[in-house]
């Protein structure tokens, strides 16, 4: 006989009952009120920046020797275009960095040595006497007699205040030659990785493309901005060591190694260099002299820094110049004096790995790039482009 399957159970029809409904899906976190974002990361950027201000012995000769290697990097594809072997092109290049980087500080303390032994002569000190009576005299011509202000008059011309800047410069060498040593030793490893860089990069660029636009156009754009500010330092100190010889302002060589070395802070270097060389003007030669090395450096500054410059070094490499004077603010304190040359390329690595990395911060450009109409792109590579 066939085995029947068992009878199940009817189960007796519940009237006015409801099946229970099915469990409800957890609703989605509310998300956090604008401002309570914007406040979390200004107090998070604030955190970073400290911890990098405690650390900034280290990170200050990683990040230029990282500079360093970026603006070096045309000089190793050449020499492996030219059928060098990929260590002895690494090498080379190498050895040019340090060549620069030994000059660079060796032209600075020279320049600095010159100027206190120049103004620390007698000469000087009488002539800064006599101007300082006079000035002292016409004021009180039209009577103003006020303590505060012939205070004031004596410490702005005084030359032994520019002696003891530069002393300074002088003494902290064993801060130079601990930056010298950690840089060139970062540079050793850079250079070793330099030749498997590019695998590296195609690796990323695989996952995430827009990371890896977004850090060659980083690299191009420093790369620019280096190369370009360096040829026109050169030029804008050739001028200015021609200019400071027809008006027969001494030192004219160190000023213009001066002026070639305060070329690489954004704004404020053209003042920096200005000051001194004016001040011994004013002290050798009177203060029409005096005027005559201010209107010069103006001319030269404005023309070929603020005209000619900007139109070879790009917009797809700067910012606008209140987020430039901001930069060198702020990357100052965080990194000391190395930051005030470091004060650019720090922010344009911020702002590849923050904004042009991420489509969707992408806008920020609008308020940050010189050129705003990259915020309108849709990719990184875009982006650069416009820019360029």
């Amino acid at each position: 006989m066939p085995i029947l399957p068992p009878l199940r159970r009817r189960e007796p029809e519940r009237r006015g009952v409801e099946s229970p409904a099915p469990a409800a899906t957890p609703a989605a976190p509310t998300p956090w009120p604008r401002a309570v974002v914007v406040l979390l990361g200004v107090a998070l950027a604030f955190a970073v920046l400290l911890g990098l201000h405690q650390l900034r012995d280290y990170v200050a000769p990683v990040f230029l020797a990282l500079n360093l290697v970026l603006a070096a990097a045309p000089l190793q594809r050449w020499l492996v275009g030219l059928k060098v072997p990929g260590p002895l092109a690494a090498v080379t290049t190498g050895a040019a960095i340090f060549t620069f980087l030994i000059g660079f500080f060796t032209a600075l303390g020279w320049s600095a040595a010159a100027m206190v032994e120049e103004l620390s002569s007698r000469e000087y000190r009488q002539r800064y006497t006599e101007l300082y009576t006079q000035a002292v005299t016409f004021l009180e011509g039209y009577g103003l007699q006020q303590d505060t202000l012939t205070e004031q008059l004596e410490s702005a011309l005084d030359p032994s205040r520019i002696i003891g800047a530069l002393g300074g410069v002088l003494s902290n060498l064993t801060g130079i030659l601990g930056l010298l040593t950690t840089t060139a030793i970062v540079i050793f490893f850079l250079m070793i990785d330099t030749m498997s860089a590019g695998r590296r990069l195609s690796l990323v660029k695989d996952q995430h493309p827009d990371v890896a636009h977004a850090l060659v156009s980083f690299a191009r754009g420093v790369r620019r901005y280096w190369v370009v500010t360096t040829i026109f330092g050169l030029v804008v100190a050739l001028l200015d060591v021609i200019a400071l010889v027809w008006l027969g302002v001494p030192l004219a060589l160190a000023w213009g190694v001066l002026s070639f070395l305060t070329n690489y802070i954004p704004n404020i270097g053209f003042v920096i260099g200005l000051v001194p060389p004016a001040v011994v003007a004013l002290l050798a030669n009177g203060p029409v002299n005096a005027l005559l090395v201010v209107v010069v450096y103006s001319v030269l500054n404005f023309v070929v820094q603020s005209l000619i410059q900007p139109k070879f070094t790009g917009d797809a490499v700067g910012v606008t110049p209140t987020i430039t004077f901001i930069s060198l603010v702020v990357w100052a304190w965080v990194l000391g004096p190395v930051g005030a040359l470091l004060a650019l390329p720090a922010t344009l690595l911020l702002k590849a790995v923050l904004i042009d990395a991420d489509p969707a911060a992408r806008w920020v450009n609008a308020f940050l790039a010189s050129n705003p109409d990259t915020a309108r792109a849709e990719t990184t590579r875009e982006s650069f482009e416009q820019g360029t």
